[in-house]
């Protein structure tokens, strides 16, 4: 059985963070997205993002709006990122093969897991939505299916832990089993019923739980 962790809201707690970096970099721009909920872009890549706010609002972003944002997360990062709870223990536990699938760059994936102290636990075996091997993002399941390959193992071994809608979505129509994680500080009261509504086969809010569920 392969374990596949998303990172953002799974392994680290930085979607309350980017959240809040999002939100002050609208407002800096006096964009009319920053009424949109933010739980709309959780799970996905920046581009998609972008085609987001610009859709529903018809108004453009700057050029370089991700790589900006990038940046401010980094700094957010730096300063104040944290593992979920528990989450080491899990992975200094855990004898089944692992790796990382995140919307997130491979920068971004590895600085996140640096800051935290889980690089060790996980590495070399990170991949991203952003990687060229994976031309769609997240809810579409090429970024599991090119993990999934890459660490020889078939759809149906796979176990994919997901905290976003998008995420259990492209785990499923990858043909694997979806655990969703509803432990992160971004998770409401309401969000493990949108995971099961998406396709989750079971939701947890500890992750010191997820040794007996994989």
């Amino acid at each position: 059985m392969l374990v596949v962790f998303d990172c953002d809201g799974v392994l680290v707690d930085s979607e309350p963070l980017a959240a809040q970096v999002t939100e002050r970099y609208l407002r800096e721009l006096n964009h009319p997205g920053v009424a949109i909920p933010n739980e709309q872009f959780v799970g996905l890549r920046l581009d998609s993002m972008r085609k987001i706010l610009e859709s529903e609002t018809g108004v453009p972003l700057p050029d370089d709006f991700e790589d900006e944002l990038r940046r401010r997360d980094a700094i957010a990062f730096e300063q104040e990122l944290q593992p979920i709870a528990g989450i080491e223990s899990v992975l200094a536990t855990l004898r089944e093969p692992r790796c990382v699938a995140s919307s997130g760059s491979q920068k971004k994936i590895r600085n996140s897991l640096t800051l935290t102290g889980l690089l060790e636990y996980l590495e070399p075996h990170l991949f991203s939505a952003q990687d060229p091997e994976v031309e769609n993002g997240k809810p579409a399941p090429d970024i599991f299916l090119y993990a999934a390959k890459s660490m020889g193992a078939r759809p149906g071994e796979c176990v994919v832990i997901e905290d976003a809608v998008p995420g259990v979505q492209a785990g499923k129509a990858a043909g694997m089993r979806v655990l969703g994680f509803t432990g992160g500080g971004h998770c409401g009261p309401d969000h493990a019923t949108k995971l099961i509504d998406a396709g989750a086969d079971k939701v947890f809010d500890d992750m010191r739980q997820l040794l007996d569920l994989v």
